[in-house]
């Protein structure tokens, strides 16, 4: 038996993954244990968790891999504040000695770490490092279920890679370009998310969100000024516009010149009309990228199945529009695509290339296990944890549960939906999730105003039994982890009356768009979520009980969590979201609880406990 321990951390969203004779075992992130939104932390309490799910402690584990090499990182650390020199000598200065103490020796340094886990643990030689953007390539080619694909890794930055092509065969990865820092796609969403006023490592998908309400209105300009496009996909940016490569905000004064006002200060402005076309804007210019990027490579290669990771590939708009354009038969992205499946893919970078392990034949979906790979709870410790909590609640056999909460579903109640093993990934799945009735036009302003606490105009996913998506939504393929994006089918769809159409911005987020209002976005499209009875069997029923109900084969499908916090892990965490919103109500695995039975004492202020981000 060979296990590997991956692990990514000190940057954001740390987490830790196991293999057994490569294998996936476990895997999560470190967030979802401290409660703190991308922790960058030493991942403790993942790799606690990891090992206990194998039953072994960290001295058993045969290799260590960390998923990115701190020398090259620093090389291009010391290389751009040469290039860049004198700009950026204080902020040069500020990162110098976090570097000296930690990241530079940082074998010595997760040495430390480790013993936390194991004080037993001496053995510093199992640890080894894989570089940033190889973990992504594998966390995407190596659980895929093809034998050969074409491989793009897209994010800000690891070392000096921004963007990768690479080939998967069989067990080998081998990479064929790269695209180095400062000339970053990833870099150039953020350089806008930051300019929008959002945060940046996290709002990138607001301003995904944002973009449908806007026109795209600057698009020749950001490809006139900000970023050279060849034919080909591959680019560079003007950095002249930019202060990411040697300060301590995304872009200057020029940039805000450019586009005629300063970045947005979201305690102070509201978004506007500008900051939406600003979205549109850079949303395109993205998709016209990634367009070039994959249509080349798949004309060179002639292969015909895709991978993606990296942050960018979590960018589900520009995945739909990959799958749109049909330029390979099949695509397959890793779910966890951030830094946190650099862990995962370092592990089995390991496996597979260092080992040079055969790949274990292919399952028809893939070997991610619906990304279910996180902590799960017997109904015995819910049963004790949920009366130490003082809760009220009933225990149902499964299929009394699954017709309980199909009609409280049907009849317009939000149902905190807790089961099985946690999501691996930023996508809850149908086991941390809130669902609710996709058909109720009031759904997506409920859900946001008084659930999530967030901004009105993000979108809710549709989670749907994979044999009823035809009917539903313009898509032919599996999208097990609400990573494509597609329309509504047209004659699900209701149109824009004349006078509709002379509304702008925030103005259209009431329009009713189709039969399923509280999935259908602005534009008339969705991020579908197709989902499997092998991989979550508990879910596809409640999905198959609402149908038989409602005719509808569709729930709504949002993260169990406020916006600013980690989706929920414990059961305490779970009650803590159900109290603290107006939830209605609260499953765990067959307990129901019903908001009127509680206790009032114990609902609290929750939204005040947790920094919005």
């Amino acid at each position: 038996m060979k296990s590997i321990l991956g692990i990514s951390a000190f940057y954001h969203d740390s987490a830790a993954a196991l293999l057994i004779d490569g294998k996936i075992i476990a895997a999560a992130q470190e967030e979802r244990f401290t409660r703190k939104k991308h922790d960058p932390s030493y991942p403790y309490n993942s790799i606690k968790y990891v090992l206990n799910e194998a039953k072994l402690n960290l001295s058993q584990i045969d290799q260590i891999v960390f998923y990115e090499k701190p020398f090259l990182k620093f090389e291009r650390l010391l290389e751009t504040y040469l290039a860049f020199a004198p700009r950026g000598f204080s902020t040069f200065l500020m990162s110098m000695p976090i570097w000296l103490r930690e990241k530079l020796f940082q074998k010595n340094f997760l040495f430390e770490q480790l013993k936390r886990n194991d004080k037993d643990f001496n053995d510093i030689e199992k640890i080894s490092f894989s570089e940033h953007h190889f973990s992504h390539a594998a966390s995407a080619y190596y659980p895929s279920p093809f034998d050969e694909a074409v491989i793009l890794t897209l994010d800000g930055v690891g070392e000096w890679a921004t963007t990768t092509l690479a080939i998967g065969k069989k067990n080998k990865i081998s990479m064929i370009k790269e695209i180095y820092f400062p000339h970053s796609i990833g870099l150039l969403y953020s350089a806008f998310t930051y300019y929008t006023g959002f945060k940046v490592n996290s709002g990138e998908y607001k301003v995904m969100g944002l973009a449908p309400y806007g026109k795209p209105k600057y698009t020749d300009l950001i490809l006139k000024e900000l970023i050279d496009v060849k034919e080909d996909g591959s680019f560079r940016l003007n950095m002249k516009y930019f202060n990411f490569a040697t300060g301590l905000t995304m872009t200057n004064d020029k940039f805000s010149k450019l586009f005629g006002q300063k970045v947005r200060d979201p305690n102070k402005e509201l978004l506007t009309q500008f900051h939406m076309d600003i979205a549109s804007s850079v949303q395109e210019v993205i998709e016209i990228i990634v367009l070039k990027l994959v249509k080349n490579v798949q004309k060179e290669t002639k292969i015909q199945n895709l991978c993606l990771a990296g942050g960018v590939a979590l960018n589900c708009v520009v995945n739909g529009k990959i799958v749109k354009n049909n330029i390979f038969k099949h695509i397959w992205i890793q779910p966890a695509s951030g830094d946190a499946g650099g862990s995962l893919g370092a592990a089995l970078a390991y496996w597979h290339q260092e080992l040079s392990k055969p790949r274990i034949s292919s399952t028809p979906l893939d070997k991610m296990n619906g990304s279910f790979l996180g902590p799960k709870f017997d109904e015995k410790f819910i049963e004790k944890s949920l009366k130490k909590l003082g809760a009220n609640f009933l225990k149902f056999q499964n299929e009394n549960l699954i017709n309980e909460v199909a009609n409280e579903l049907s009849n317009g109640k939000i149902v905190g939906w807790f089961q099985g093993r946690m999501e691996f990934g930023p996508r809850a799945l149908g086991c941390r999730s809130i669902i609710a009735d996709p058909r109720s036009e009031k759904m997506q302003k409920n859900l946001n105003l008084k659930i999530k606490y967030r901004e009105s105009f993000r979108p809710f996913a549709p989670s749907i039994l994979r044999e009823d998506l035809n009917d539903w939504f313009e898509l032919n393929c599996d999208s097990p982890y609400m990573l494509l994006v597609a329309n509504v089918k047209e004659n699900i769809q209701i149109k824009e009356t004349e006078n509709n159409k002379n509304l702008f911005g925030i103005e259209r987020l009431n329009l009713k768009r189709s039969s399923i209002p509280a999935v259908t976005h602005v534009d008339y499209s969705a991020r579908i979520q197709t989902v499997h009875k092998d991989t979550n069997p508990k879910y596809y029923h409640l999905l198959e009980k609402f149908k038989k109900l409602t005719k509808c084969p569709i729930l709504v499908n949002t993260s169990f969590n406020i916006r600013g916090e980690p989706i929920v892990c414990s059961i305490e965490d779970a009650f803590k979201c159900f109290m603290g919103t107006e939830l209605d109500i609260l499953v765990c695995e067959n307990f129901i609880l019903k908001k009127q039975d509680q206790d009032k004492n114990l609902q609290n202020n929750y939204k005040s406990q947790i920094e919005l981000d």
